[in-house]
This record gives structure tokens, sequence and C-alpha cells, in this order.
């Protein structure tokens, strides 16, 4: 008889697997009975209780790739790969509120009239960093792209050498200035570029002069460059990418500026210097949601949000809902509602004492002093003082198990290390369960 009459059936092996949709499990089956049965067509042993074991695993594979929640234990804070930065309580129930039901997206309710999305978030984030006007869309990449297609197509656009730069998934600023057909015109060289090398270039034709902070890169040593203000006074408009988003360097919503934050330049900075246009992300030093805002002039703003790519570039209800409440929380002077400033002001001590309880609950750990970063491309070679939790041991095989955890961890010098900045404290019993388990499986 052919051994592969003895195959089971599909519908057999959906009826021994659970966990996803119905027609998600037929394909996992047949896929498992395809395989068994060219592995019997060339000579192997059936064993139909391996071809319910392989459906098994996938099952879980596919289970393990569907998006869920992690735990930060790298000390990144802005985590490009775990989804950037977590929102708060505000952001979240603004979030669950929008998108429940309807809302004045599009709607002024004082006279019935259609309104602006922009109207929303927008405006407060402009307010928040002393801008005339703000709009939102969907990443910073995208309010760049925007900003020149709607003011320098076909026209020329100013750079300097040393900031024609490359950032995160292949983004290179002459690239997206292509795209969207204006031309660009270098200046000065990598290190130094003066303003007598902007005053050589710019004419009728120029339509922005374009500063790019250099947010995932530090440049050191024989180095020169022109403050917008300077540039402001050549009567062209004045665009900065400021990427990260620190609305102003003083941080006003702290007792304290940072030390870590160094030389961070903020927007209400770069605003009140005379750029005429400033772009920046909605995540990294912001603390919201994935996006990206773009504040000034109200003339320019409002060119922007006419231009067709606005519409295809906009964001959606639920991220202006979290950007919205994000912004209150600015105006308010209460940083604390937002989780990037909290986990980032924490003090060491206490996270010290976090780490030593976490410590104690797994045979072999060790509190240590880590380092974590800002990460997402912000304050590249500056770090923030830091403690969490180490265990000795197969290091490759611990880090793996933790991820099955649900947990992602670093290792550093041959030890898993688990910084505790990046850990909500709500975590740390889950933490310590997961440390202690892949300790027991690993020794």
């Amino acid at each position: 008889m052919d051994p592969r009459r003895a195959l089971p059936r599909v519908d057999d092996v959906v009826a021994q697997l659970d966990g996803l949709p119905h027609e998600l499990l037929v394909g996992v089956a047949r896929h498992a009975v395809d395989d068994a049965r060219a592995a019997v067509a060339e000579g192997t042993a059936l064993d139909p209780d391996a071809v319910v074991a392989a459906a098994r695993a996938e099952v879980a594979r596919r289970r393990a790739a569907l998006l869920r929640p992690l735990v930060n234990a790298t000390g990144v804070i802005v985590h490009t790969n775990l989804g950037r930065v977590p929102l708060g309580r505000d952001a979240l129930d603004a979030v669950a509120a929008i998108g429940a039901g309807y809302s004045n997206l599009e709607l002024r309710t004082d006279t019935g009239r259609r309104g602006s999305r922009h109207e929303h978030a927008g405006s407060l984030l402009a307010a928040a960093c002393g801008a005339e006007r703000g709009l939102v869309v969907n990443n910073n990449a995208g309010a760049v792209l925007l900003a020149l297609a709607a003011l320098a197509r076909g026209r020329d656009v100013v750079v300097s050498r040393g900031e024609l730069v490359e950032i995160g998934g292949g983004f290179r600023v002459p690239e997206i200035m292509a795209e969207t057909g204006c031309r660009l015109v270098e200046v000065g060289t990598t290190n130094r570029t003066r303003l007598a090398d902007y005053e050589r270039v710019v004419g009728p034709d120029t339509a922005l002069l374009l500063k790019v902070h250099a947010s995932n890169y530090r440049m050191v040593g024989f180095t020169e460059s022109t403050p917008v203000d300077a540039l402001a006074g050549l009567g062209v408009p004045v665009m900065v990418d400021a990427g990260s988003g620190l609305l102003d360097e003083r941080t006003p919503w702290l007792p304290a500026r940072p030390a870590w934050l160094h030389d961070e330049p903020g927007v209400r900075q770069a605003l009140a210097a005379g750029a005429a246009l400033v772009t920046f992300s909605g995540d990294k030093l912001l603390g919201g949601p994935q996006a990206g805002v773009v504040v000034g002039r109200a003339d320019l703003v409002d060119a922007l949000s006419r231009h067709p790519l606005a519409r295809a570039l906009r964001a959606d209800k639920l991220t202006l809902a979290a950007l919205q409440a994000v912004a209150l929380a600015y105006l308010d002077g209460d940083a604390g509602r937002i989780p990037l400033w909290r986990m980032a002001t924490a003090p060491v001590e206490e996270l010290r004492v976090r780490a030593e309880a976490v410590a104690r609950a797994v045979p072999g750990a060790k509190v240590v002093d880590t380092e974590a970063v800002a990460g997402g491309g912000s304050l590249p070679g500056l770090t923030i003082p830091s403690a969490g939790v180490a265990v000795e041991g197969d290091a490759a095989a611990r880090l793996d198990g933790l991820r099955e955890e649900g947990i992602v961890a670093r290792i550093d010098d041959d030890r898993v290390v688990c910084d505790l900045r990046t850990v909500d404290p709500a975590d740390d019993g889950r933490l310590a369960a997961a440390l202690r388990a892949v300790t027991t499986a690993h020794p």
C-alpha cells in the first residue's frame, strides 16, 4: 500500500489545533500534511503525530509573530523595533474615547461647517512651542517631504554638506529632495559651513535654506556651522528639520534640564531664532505616537495643508487624539503624564532599589550600574546613568528564553543585563519570574 494513504486528513489535523482563526488553521494543517507527503515520497517513515506536532509548532510561531506587548529591558528608551515609546494614560484614554465613536475631527461644532483635522493637535503643538500654525502628518520623513514638495518644487534648496544625512530605514536627505522635484544646492564642507557659503548661492530661485539636525550622529573637532539666526537674515525662509522634537531646550516641564540632553536644540528656540518652519517627530523626545509635526509661519503651514500630498500623508484620528493629549500635558507643564520623561528622569537610586528587589527573587542575579540611551536616532553618543539586574551563564540561550517570555534584554560582558530604566515598575514581578525561569532552564 502507498504509505501516503496513511497521511492524516487535513480536517483531522485542524481538529487538534487552536489559537488561530479556522481559516489560518486550515492553511497550517494543509502545509504540514503536504510537507509530510513530500517527505514520505523521499523515503522518510510516516509519523502522524509528527505531522500534528509540526502544525502546532507553526501555530505557535505565527501567534508569536502577532503584534503583542513586550517588556523593554534594553535601556533604550525610544526603541524603534519595540514601537518607539509607551503612551501615557491620558493619551490612551483619548485614543479610546475618540476611537470608540464619532468626533469633531473635521467639523466645527459651533458653526456646523467643515473644519480641519489640523485645528486640534497641530494648533496645540504650535502653541506649545510658540509657532503661528502647526499640522500633523504620518511621520517626520513625511513632514520633510511635504514641506519640500509644497514650497520648493522646481526651485533651489540650499543645504550644508555636513547636514546631508541618512537616518534609519535608508531615509537620505538628497534622495527625498530629488523625489520632491526641488534642486539640491550643496554648500560648505562636511565639517565646516559658514554664512558666506550660503550668501554665495542665494538667488531668485532659492526657495528654502534647509538645516538638518544631525540627530543620529555627532561631529566633533574642527567644525563650524551657521546658526539659524544668521541664515534668517538672508531673506529666504529657513526650514529646520529638528528630528527629535524637543519642544523647548530649557525643558520647563521638568525641575531642571537633564545633563544628558547636552546641546540638543529645541523647537521653540529654532523658531525664536527666525526659522520659518520646523519639522520634528511626534515620538522620540516629544513622547507621543509616531507622527511628523510641522510648525511655523501661518502662510507656509497653510500652503502645506493645501498641497495634494497632505491628504496622502495625513495622520488618522487616533494619532491626533494621542498627540492632543501629549500637547495638553506640555501646555500644563506636567511632563509626569508622559512616560518618556518619567522613564528618562527616574532617579538612579530608585532604579537600584527596584533592581535589588528583582535580584532577591532570582538566584545568582546581581544588581549592576548600567547606561541607558535615548534611542530612536536621538542624542548620539550620550548616555543616561541607570541600574539593572545581571545574570551569568549561557547568555545567548537566556536572552532567547527571555524573548519567549515577552522580555527583551541585552548582553553585556557575556551576561544578560536587564536595564530597569525602560521597565514599567508594574512589570518588575513579571521580569523576575522570567529571569527565574530562564536561569533554571539554561544554567
